[in-house]
């Protein structure tokens, strides 16, 4: 029997036929990627994905794609690759058919979904160093595991396959309640980056580069009603800039933003050092597509909740239950009277 003649490369030929012009298409497509180096991402952050007794390499790429290595895969479930999983392997990539070790028994191809084949199942292209490498979405590890289960609970598998079922399952007790998205930021340090990274999307869709003319933003029922609620007399205009009023108007307005803005428009208005006052307003600072709309909603939800109150302690009680755990310091400590 010849090489071309073994039950592989005959298997391997057995799914390249069932393959559709599509699916050729996108091999093709893949394999086109493959051999343009410069075209490929590549590896950003990298580390060593543990699960019980098993690792698994990974990486975080240029494009933001969480990858597990082939390899790794394969060696995690199966176990290492061996002589005769290295010629099948090679008789699918032969005949042009996606064979991952990982899930290449024929035993399996009932329990793999169109969605994972046309899915996750892609094969993904990258650099690491100088080396051309193929990882798999870091999300397939939870779907094949349970590719390997359905099979081993339909009594689909053979004897000797029994042990890589029992792997799936533990990696899949492994994986209980754990995104392996964030496993992989944390195996690689890209968490860290990733929260300074989305903190300046936050601060770059709330703050605008430039100051924008004053308009008035806060009505005048909001400081009527926050004067009513504290047992204060209210005199329109003569007391919105009052210290403790701009301290409330933080605390309930400012502080509900994203965390990091109100700290960034500290930052970019400061006080002035003999005033004590800022020179211009927050909200003039804010973007009008972003900024003030959810500055606007705010205002409006807590003139609401004064509105509905008698009393600061029961304006409290509704702020913190609207917004949790609120500003206790605020609510605890005796304001200066009025």
């Amino acid at each position: 029997m010849t090489d071309e003649d073994t039950p592989q490369s005959k298997g391997g030929r057995a799914r390249a036929d069932k393959l559709t012009p599509d699916d050729r298409s996108r091999i093709a497509a893949d394999a086109a990627r493959a051999r343009w180096d410069g075209e490929l991402p590549s590896v950003d952050f990298a580390g060593t994905l543990e699960l019980g007794d098993l690792k698994i390499p990974c990486a975080v790429l240029t494009d933001g794609t969480r990858v597990l290595s082939e390899t790794g895969i394969t060696n995690a479930l199966l176990g290492g690759r061996s002589g005769a999983s290295r010629r099948k392997k090679k008789a699918a990539e032969d005949a042009g058919a996606l064979l991952p070790l990982f899930i290449a028994p024929k035993q399996l191809e009932p329990f793999i979904t169109k969605e994972l084949r046309e899915g996750p199942l892609r094969p993904i292209h990258y650099r690491d160093g100088r080396a051309n490498v193929i990882g798999y979405d870091a999300r397939i590890l939870r779907s094949v595991c349970e590719v390997w289960l359905s099979a081993r609970a339909a009594g689909k598998l053979q004897e000797q396959q029994l042990d890589k079922a029992q792997r799936a399952e533990e990696l899949m007790r492994a994986l209980a309640d754990v995104g392996i998205v964030a496993l992989v930021d944390e195996a690689t340090g890209f968490q860290q980056y990733r929260a300074r990274d989305e903190l300046q999307k936050i601060l770059a869709a709330y703050i605008s580069p430039e100051l924008l003319p004053w308009t008035k933003r806060f009505p005048d029922t909001y400081y009527e009603h926050l004067h009513r609620v504290r047992g204060w007399k209210y005199e329109p205009g003569s007391n919105a800039r009052n210290a403790y009023i701009g301290k409330l108007t933080n605390a309930l307005i400012y502080e509900q933003l994203p965390d990091g803005v109100l700290d960034d428009l500290r930052s970019k208005n400061p006080r002035n050092p003999e005033t004590k006052r800022r020179k211009h307003t927050h909200h003039q600072l804010l973007t009008p597509d972003v900024g003030h709309p959810h500055l606007d909603k705010q205002i409006l939800v807590v003139t609401t909740l004064l509105s509905i109150s008698d009393t600061w302690e029961e304006f409290s009680k509704h702020f913190s239950r609207k917004f949790p755990p609120g500003p206790d310091d605020l609510f605890a400590l005796p304001a200066p009277d009025k």
